[in-house]
C-alpha cells in the first residue's frame, strides 16, 4: 500500500506582493495625473462651444487639453486593469497560503476572490473578508491592521463616488464634471489614491506575516 506523504507547501509570496505594490504606485501615480488634468480643464474653463457632447448624438472637435486628457484617462485605466491582475495573483496566493498554514477552508470559496468585486451588494463586503480571513488563520489571536480598515474605507469612498476606480461613464462626462464641479473630481481622486496607500500598507504586512513561516521552510 503506498502512502501519500507529501505536505502542502507554501507559495511564495514575495514576489508576487512586489509585483501588486509597483501597480499600487503606478495607479496612485496615474491618478495624480488626472488630478492635475482635471484642475487644468476647470482652470481653462469650459470652451465657447459647449461641451464634448452636445446632445443628440452630436459631439464637438475636442481641445488639446480634452485630448491630452483622454490620453491620461486611457492610460490610467490600463494601469488600474495590471493592478487588479498583480493584486488577485497575490491575493490567492495568500488565501492558499492561510489555507495550508492553518488546515481549515478559506471562509469565502475561490469563486468569491475574483466575482467579490463585481457583485453588486456583495461587492460592499467581501473582498475585506477575504483579507480578514487570510490575516486571521495565518496570524490566529493577531490584531487586525489598521491599514485594513482604511484601505476598505477609501476603497468603498472611490468606488460609491460614482467617478472613482469602478467608474463606468464616458471620459466626455468626467470632463464636463470638471468645467462645473471638480472639486468632487478631486475628493474622488483623493480617495482612490489613499485606498491605493493603504493597499500597499496591507499587502506590505499581510506578505510580512507569512513570510515568517515561509523563510524557515526554504533556509
Amino acid at each position: 500500500m503506498n502512502i501519500d506523504l507529501t505536505q502542502p507547501t507554501l507559495l511564495p509570496v514575495r514576489g508576487a506582493a512586489r509585483s501588486a505594490i509597483a501597480t499600487f504606485v503606478l495607479v496612485g501615480t496615474a491618478w495624480v495625473a488626472r488630478a492635475v488634468w482635471q484642475v487644468r480643464l476647470a482652470t481653462a474653463g469650459l470652451p465657447s462651444s459647449g461641451l464634448p457632447d452636445q446632445g443628440e448624438g452630436r459631439h464637438r472637435t475636442l481641445t488639446g487639453l480634452e485630448n491630452a486628457y483622454h490620453v491620461v484617462s486611457a492610460l490610467g485605466d490600463a494601469a488600474t486593469l495590471l493592478c487588479a491582475a498583480a493584486f488577485l495573483l497575490w491575493l490567492t496566493r495568500v488565501r492558499e497560503n492561510a489555507r495550508v498554514l492553518s488546515g481549515q477552508a478559506p471562509r469565502y470559496a475561490w469563486p468569491w476572490v475574483y466575482a467579490g468585486w463585481i457583485v453588486p451588494i456583495a461587492n460592499l463586503w467581501v473582498p475585506r473578508g477575504i483579507i480578514v480571513d487570510a490575516h486571521q488563520k495565518s496570524a490566529p489571536g493577531e490584531r487586525l491592521p489598521r491599514a485594513v480598515n482604511w484601505w476598505w474605507g477609501l476603497w468603498l469612498a472611490g468606488m460609491l463616488s460614482g467617478v472613482g476606480l469602478m467608474y463606468t461613464g464616458s471620459t466626455n462626462d468626467v470632463i464636463a464634471r470638471a468645467y462645473s464641479d471638480v472639486q468632487f473630481l478631486l475628493l474622488a481622486d483623493a480617495a482612490v489614491l489613499g485606498a491605493a496607500v493603504a493597499g500597499i500598507l496591507v499587502i506590505r504586512e499581510l506578505t510580512a506575516v507569512q513570510q515568517k513561516h515561509i523563510e524557515p521552510s526554504t533556509s
